[in-house]
């Protein structure tokens, strides 16, 4: 193929061309990776029956791998790990934790008008999250199994990222105006 005789393709044939390869690895992880680097503060909270006990966090935000899972729609599963440090305080005694999350998440992009290319963001179950949890001693260990602390901290964490996701900013970085990249690329020869 050459520009002066070009091998005609159709329309739809173009969009899905388009799409494979316009939505690359990089491209989709570009609305993510806005969250790598960032930390994880919460706390002290009050949990669990009575709210008599409370939870400090902190953390922070690891760089996103994603592995392409589609290309009609152009999909990619995102893996965002996580490592925080908590502490959950009992009023009689406090115990401390450590955790790596991965937090998986399902990017796919779509055609919406005019002209736009928008990443959709499924966010996981709270069940879809692994956790390595690390519990600082003995009494952690026990609280670790009795209080259910890899299930709190799942919930919470599966609310926390799909509030993050909805953010205006992250919303932003997540709509693609082809129209304008074409106007602006047409307007700079």
């Amino acid at each position: 193929m050459t520009i002066s005789d070009p091998t005609p393709m159709t329309y739809e044939q173009w969009g899905v061309a388009f799409f494979q390869h316009a939505i690359s690895e990089g491209r989709i992880l570009g609305p993510i990776s806005v969250l790598a680097g960032e930390p994880i503060e919460f706390g002290p909270m009050r949990v669990g029956p009575g709210r008599v006990a409370s939870v400090s966090a902190s953390g922070r935000v690891g760089q996103p791998v994603a592995e392409r899972r589609g290309d009609d729609p152009v999909r990619y599963l995102v893996r965002l790990p996580v490592d925080v440090d908590f502490s959950l305080d009992l009023q009689v005694s406090t115990h401390h934790f450590s955790a790596v999350l991965d937090i998986p998440l399902v990017l796919t992009a779509v055609a919406a008008p005019p002209l736009t290319v928008f990443i959709h963001v499924e966010t996981p179950a709270p069940k879809e999250i692994d956790i390595d949890l690390h519990a600082d001693g003995l009494g952690a260990s026990v609280v670790k199994e009795v209080a259910d602390v890899k299930g709190e901290l799942r919930r919470f964490v599966a609310k926390y990222v799909a509030r993050e996701v909805e953010k205006p900013h992250i919303l932003e970085a997540r709509t693609i105006d082809v129209l304008t990249l074409i106007d602006g690329a047409l307007s700079g020869r």
